[in-house]
């Protein structure tokens, strides 16, 4: 899949530009680059709080990801930043708009991929993106060089005149991605994007979207209940449980906050001239903190040292680099692993 550039900004600037002076106050000023803010984000069912006085922002630049189990409230939170739903309280801002008081015009500035995508099957995926590219304004030559450039920026180029009926589930994600893009949209959001997607078909899903926040410096929401794959792509993660927004930020981060706060270095060392393991191990655990070390299995495996916390890493990589070589240790590696949320997959039922 290549990549190809922001398509038609001049005519969309203009026209977003005229939508938002005639917003009649749906606007406010905030950082140019904040695409999605929340502040008390409320909504209720009855008694059921489905989403409870949640804080967000989300920058241009980056993936987002909305991790949380199912019901744990992130679709509807989607629905009100689309502006399908109303708050029972509390304020959200996309693009600079009220999605209550201006739906139509975050629906124009935002690309939305919903966890079951459907299309007209008895068409072909361009013919599909068509019909999506006149639901948006956008006609005759124009509307052709929009497809062209979508199709080739999500990898359907080859397969851009076959039936969408004779797509698999990855590519109908992918066409899903590139109907949303047409209008050429300043954020977008997308609730469950790789569910059902074979392994080779989520790696490539992925790979679109980082690619995404690079050529186009656009925002990306994914709301995923998978916690490796929010974790391989997003920048910053907020994890959802029960309505809650119960932390958010870097993968590092939040492993230090919902974990034993704990990291490690893998250290290799090659001790085949005959250095004492135990003398090695006792040099590397004098070192300011590191809570334990132990040695690999065979003299080439590398030694694993545990450090007291995520932010320590960088001062006792530092300092192992210091021991090494002030007792001329036979140093071959040395890098930071950092505790993924996957290896600490209870930490959603467990807060």
């Amino acid at each position: 899949m290549s990549a190809s550039p922001r398509i038609a900004p001049k005519r969309r600037r203009g026209r977003r530009a005229d939508a938002a002076a005639a917003d009649g106050g749906g606007t406010d000023r905030q950082p140019d680059t904040i695409r999605i803010r929340t502040r008390g984000l409320t909504k209720r069912y009855g008694e059921l709080i489905a989403v409870d006085h949640l804080d967000l922002e989300v920058h241009a630049g980056e993936i987002f990801g909305l991790l949380g189990q199912n019901g744990a409230g992130k679709t509807t939170t989607i629905l009100m930043l689309l502006g399908l739903t109303e708050p029972s309280e509390g304020s959200a801002r996309v693009v600079g708009l009220d999605p209550t008081r201006g739906p139509l015009e975050v629906k124009r500035r935002v690309g939305y991929l919903p966890d079951s995508v459907g299309f007209y099957g008895d068409l072909s995926g361009r013919q599909n993106l068509r019909y999506t590219a006149r639901l948006n304004r956008i006609e005759g030559a124009e509307a052709e060089a929009t497809i062209d450039a979508v199709l080739e920026q999500v990898g359907l180029t080859e397969r851009a005149d076959d039936l969408v009926e004779t797509y698999s589930r990855g590519m109908l994600q992918r066409l899903g991605i590139a109907d949303a893009l047409v209008k050429d949209p300043d954020v977008l959001i997308l609730d469950e994007p790789t569910t059902a997607i074979d392994p080779l078909g989520v790696v490539e899903v992925l790979d679109l979207l980082r690619g995404l926040v690079r050529d186009r410096g656009m925002a990306i929401l994914l709301s995923s209940h998978l916690l490796n794959q929010v974790q391989s792509v997003c920048d910053r993660i907020g994890i959802f449980a029960a309505g809650r927004l119960i932390g958010q930020g870097t993968l590092p981060q939040l492993a230090t906050r919902f974990g034993d706060g704990a990291a490690h270095l893998e250290v290799g060392l090659d001790l085949s001239d005959g250095q004492d393991v135990d003398v090695v191990g006792a040099l590397l655990a004098g070192v300011e903190g590191v809570e334990a070390v132990q040695a690999g299995a065979r003299a080439s495996d590398p030694w694993s040292i545990t450090v007291r916390s995520v932010d320590d890493v960088p001062a006792v990589r530092t300092a192992v680099l210091g021991t090494v070589a002030q007792h001329g240790l036979p140093l071959t590696s040395i890098r930071p692993i950092v505790p993924s949320l996957e290896a600490r997959s209870l930490l959603l039922k467990s807060k």
